[in-house]
């Protein structure tokens, strides 16, 4: 699968999450260029990521900064 993900450095916090099936890689580079589009005429700084896993489950583990609190990685 195919995640996309705004991400907010600042608040540590997801803005938006998409998932796409594989077969959709055009349609999530092209979300991602819109939402990067929009964002700089907002003059916004955030990160736009398209990542790959088998599940956002698989995501999650392999990713666990987005998705969790910056106390709950280091504590582990």
């Amino acid at each position: 699968m195919i995640f996309l993900i705004q991400y907010d450095r600042a608040t540590g916090r997801i803005e938006k999450f998409f998932s796409f099936q594989d077969a959709d890689r055009e349609a999530a580079a092209n979300e991602r260029l819109e939402i990067e589009l929009a964002l700089n005429q907002q003059r916004m700084e955030r990160d736009v990521l398209i990542l790959e896993a088998d599940s956002e489950e698989a995501l999650q583990r392999t990713h666990s900064r987005f998705f969790k609190a910056w106390s709950e990685i280091t504590s582990t």
